[in-house]
């Protein structure tokens, strides 16, 4: 099973309907992927595109709370320069004691990521599909 994180950018890609992480909601219906969405996408998301964060809580996704141990790597994260609006999710990505593996990131604006040292994958991009 997969698990993965959604930012801000597969957010709204996701409520215009883009197929490919279309796809991955049906799969975490069904129980093949485990998907999960920052809070901080998810605010980054809802200024952007106000009422996304009600569909989105009606999707098969579990929002992550920015609880203290979240928030501390991201504001470390935010402090050395990152957007604020990735941060979480780049911390939720790095390998941990309920993810040893790390989690994959689903972004359509995988660029934003350069530097960070995760590499997010957009589920639309050729080759991919």
């Amino acid at each position: 099973m997969i698990a993965c994180l959604l930012d801000d950018s597969a957010l709204l890609a996701l409520g215009t309907g883009y197929p490919a992480l279309s796809g991955f909601i049906v799969d975490a219906a069904a129980g093949r992927a485990v998907l999960a969405v920052p809070a901080l996408c998810l605010c980054a998301a809802e200024a952007q595109r106000p009422g996304i964060a009600e569909h989105i809580g009606m999707l098969p996704v579990d929002i992550e709370p920015l609880e203290l141990s979240a928030a501390i790597p991201a504001a470390q994260l935010i402090g050395d320069g990152v957007d604020w609006r990735i941060a979480q999710a780049i911390a939720g990505a790095l390998p941990s004691a309920v993810h040893p593996d790390g989690r994959v990131v689903l972004s359509v604006e995988t660029a934003r990521y350069q530097g960070t040292g995760i590499e997010p994958i957009d589920p639309g991009a050729p080759g991919l599909r």
